[in-house]
Order: structure tokens, then C-alpha cells, then sequence
């Protein structure tokens, strides 16, 4: 049976296809780069755990391959990149993090994606800030699919499609993700209480982030419980 049907099937929340028309205000899909390299290490030489997900940011090894310099300079105008993975066996949606650059997946299993945009996330009256999860949509990458996801869409870890979990090539420009040092955390502080609502959501170098209240490990890092509706799981 068509994975994407089965997919449909089996869930209660619609699954679109990447190449669907709906993924164009998220990010693109990008053809005729060679990632053959990328995709091969992935598979040799990066494990899924048994449970939970792993993120590496930057693999030297990854970084040494001639296309990620290729996409150093053609989608981030020469800034200085990392080229790294998340892999693992996630089948819920319950949090969201976006950055304001782009970010480059690799599809190296086939996996989903849930995407939303940060511009509807809620400010209200009193400070606080929420995002409805019912406005994500699910997007279905098959395994070799390279796609771009725009600053500012909200997305998180991917979710499987099979018992084996997943493997994605993550590259975004170097920094991103690492930790904020003491000063910058001041600094991030000081704007919350002079009443930046979005310094609520920086966790760490341009990564804003919203979670599910329920999203304990998110959560416990300290990062901003506003995500409402139900603690979804998708199936396969």
C-alpha cells in the first residue's frame, strides 16, 4: 500500500505530501544537488537510538562533503553553516522551535514533518503567549527528498514512519542551537521584563521555542508552555 495512504489511514489528522502545493509558504523542495555523500555517511555511520531522538549539530565529517560548502554559499549567501542529524523514533507533535535563517533537511529514511507558521502564534493581553496546535499541518518526506524550511516556520524533530525510526541530515547556519552564554541570558531577562513577549520563547542561539505543557523534556530546559490543544501521537 502507498505509504502516504496508509499514513492517511491510520490518522486522524490529515498527512499532505511534501510536493503538495500547501508546503509552498513553509519551505521548498530542492532538486539537483548531489547529497549521495551525506545520505551514504548517514547510513553508515550515525546510530537511531532505542528510544528518543539524538541531535548532533555539526559532524566534521558531514561538513568536509563538497555540497554542504555548495549550500553555504547558495542558500546562505557565504555565511559559515553546520551540517549535522537528528535521528531517532519520535511519533508525537507537542513543541515548536523556529530560527530566523533557513534550515536544510536531508530525508535520508522517509519521515513526517509537522510545520506551522510563527506568525500565528498568540500574544494576549496579559504577556502570556499560545499557539493552537490544530493549525499545524503534517507533511509526509520520502526517503532522498531535500527540502528547505523558511526563518521563521515552526517546526521540531521529525516522526517515523517505521519500526527502524528515522535518519534527517540537519544543516542550518553555524550557531544555531548552541547553548546562550550568561550574558546573553541577562540580556534575554532584561528584554522579558521590559516587555519583549518574544524573548519569553529564546531557549537558545536563535531558537525560539513553544511547547505543550506536557512536553516534560522541553519543558524542564526551560522552554515557554503555551502550546494548546491535545499531546498528539501519529501512527504508522
Amino acid at each position: 500500500m502507498d505509504k502516504l495512504k496508509l499514513l492517511n489511514d491510520v490518522n486522524d489528522v490529515p498527512i499532505l505530501s511534501v510536493f503538495d502545493e500547501r508546503f509552498l509558504s513553509y519551505g521548498r523542495v530542492i532538486k539537483g544537488y548531489d547529497v549521495s555523500g551525506l545520505i551514504s555517511y548517514m547510513k553508515e555511520h550515525t546510530p537511531v537510538p532505542d528510544s528518543g531522538n539524538i541531535y548532533i549539530a555539526s559532524d566534521e565529517k558531514m561538513e568536509e562533503d563538497p555540497v554542504v560548502k555548495t549550500f553555504s554559499t547558495v542558500f546562505y549567501g557565504g555565511m559559515p553553516i553546520q551540517a549535522g542529524y537528528c535521528n531517532g523514533r519520535n511519533d508525537t507533535y507537542n513543541g515548536f522551535e523556529y530560527h530566523k535563517s533557513s534550515e536544510i533537511n536531508v530525508a535520508v529514511t522517509d519521515f513526517m514533518l509537522v510545520l506551522g507558521h510563527s506568525g500565528d502564534i498568540c500574544c494576549h493581553e496579559d504577556g502570556s503567549l499560545s499557539y493552537d496546535i490544530s493549525q499545524a499541518e503534517v507533511f509526509y518526506i520520502p526517503e532522498g527528498t531535500v527540502i528547505e524550511m523558511y526563518g521563521n516556520t515552526l517546526h521540531l524533530s521529525p516522526l517515523k514512519v517505521s519500526d527502524e525510526g528515522f535518519k534527517g541530515v540537519v544543516i542550518l547556519q553555524r550557531g544555531v542551537n548552541s547553548e546562550l552564554v550568561d550574558e546573553e541570558k541577562k540580556e534575554r531577562d532584561h528584554l522579558i521584563e521590559c516587555g519583549d513577549v518574544e524573548a519569553k520563547l529564546l531557549l537558545k542561539r536563535s531558537k525560539w521555542v513553544i511547547c505543550h505543557p506536557e512536553r516534560e523534556p522541553l519543558v524542564s530546559q526551560g522552554a515557554y508552555a503555551g502550546v494548546t490543544g491535545p499531546n498528539k501521537q501519529l501512527f504508522y
